[in-house]
């Protein structure tokens, strides 16, 4: 005789819901959801689906009725509680819609709990539809497993960002002039909270680079010997803190 399946399996689909989830509460999803559930991942009565709702956590539900525009789920058990996230911001310049999309997704899956975009003087990019990024996290949070999701900010000006910043913060922020110390070892030096600031593709300008050095909890560091792009920067800079002072290195 076989052993039992485990229930739910590693391949039930993710979602994330919008209200607080319960035992027996059940759930109807419709749209966009109840297309991927029938359609592409052909879910049918009593199939697993795993829900989160960025609140309570992660939970086994199971399917009541699939049809073509709604899907009906019973939550079951909640299998994690919502993950405590390290406060960690990443503030990156804005930049064209594709390497924007893949910071948004990549910072996801590194964990950051905020994303807060700046405009800078030698943006591409000036506005940032705020659907379509809090769809691109939402599907990297599923994808990656994570329980909670990032916090996503209308773009500001970098004296904006600066004039709001917490005072208990500290604010790291990629020169790609020199004259500071690595990221590597310098992040390290500081619990969080914190942030990190990234440039746009062509740097800061000469004012732009004063009024952050000019900022008490501005603090430079480098990011190596060669020319990153910003998406590259922002993504590697930001696997370095996690490492060093996030969950990535609570693992250890």
């Amino acid at each position: 005789m076989g052993a039992t399946p485990a229930w739910p399996p590693r391949s039930a689909p993710r979602l994330f819901v919008d209200c607080p989830l319960a035992a027996g509460d059940q759930r109807v999803l419709d749209g966009p959801q109840a297309h991927y559930l029938s359609r592409v991942m052909r879910v049918g009565e009593g199939d697993a689906v795993i829900l989160c709702d960025d609140a309570t956590g992660e939970w086994a539900a199971r399917v009541i009725s699939a049809g073509k525009r709604e899907v009906v789920l019973d939550p079951v058990e909640l299998l994690r509680t919502r993950e405590d996230v390290p406060d960690f911001t990443l503030c990156p310049a804005l930049l064209k819609k594709p390497r924007f999309d893949q910071v948004l997704e990549k910072a996801t899956e590194l964990g950051v709990a905020k994303i807060r975009p700046v405009v800078t003087r030698r943006c591409v990019a000036d506005s940032l539809n705020m659907e379509r990024a809090r769809s691109v996290v939402t599907e990297a949070a599923e994808q990656c497993a994570r329980t909670a999701l990032p916090k996503i900010f209308a773009p500001v000006s970098l004296s904006h960002l600066i004039r709001d910043w917490p005072e208990d913060a500290v604010l790291w922020f990629a020169d790609e002039m020199g004259d500071a110390p690595s990221a590597a070892t310098a992040f390290a030096e500081r619990l969080p909270p914190a942030g990190l600031l990234i440039g746009p593709e062509g740097g800061f300008d000469d004012a732009e680079r004063e009024e952050v050095r000019g900022f008490l909890q501005a603090r430079p560091v480098t990011l190596g010997p060669r020319i990153l792009r910003a998406e590259t920067a922002a993504i590697a800079a930001t696997a370095l803190w996690m490492g060093a002072m996030g969950d990535w290195a609570a693992q250890s």
